[in-house]
């Protein structure tokens, strides 16, 4: 089974990874004309490194300890070409272009994901 999820791991990060970053730039482009708000964003390269680096698991020591939940992501802000006289950084033809490039990678990242589960699939089959 551990070889089934380091074939998988990389894909379901990057959907992940893609996931919280579409909801971030929709929180950007919902607050567009509210004052004070900053645009924020993720680095998708950074994150990605993070969640392929080799983690150390943190084991429990009692039932009532929390899980530590593996946050890759780092959100920071982005830098606005001209921010707002109110202090708003939400630049909508910028966060119109992001969203709709991190669609597009989401999508292929899922295409990506079912073409490897296809191929295992075959290769568990014997085809």
């Amino acid at each position: 089974m551990q070889v089934f999820k380091n074939a998988l791991e990389l894909y379901s990060d990057s959907l992940g990874i893609r996931e919280q970053r579409s909801k971030l730039i929709a929180g950007n482009i919902a607050n567009a004309s509210t004052p004070e708000f900053k645009a924020r964003d993720i680095s998708f390269k950074e994150a990605i490194d993070r969640a392929t680096e080799e983690q150390t698991p943190v084991l429990k020591t009692h039932n009532q300890h929390f899980d530590i939940n593996d946050d890759y992501v780092e959100i920071g802000y982005r830098q606005p070409v001209q921010a707002a006289e109110d202090g708003n950084t939400v630049e909508m033809s910028v966060e119109q272009v992001q969203f709709s490039e991190n669609v597009t990678r989401y999508q292929i990242s899922l295409a990506l994901l079912n073409k490897k589960i296809s191929g295992l699939m075959t290769a568990i089959k014997g085809e």
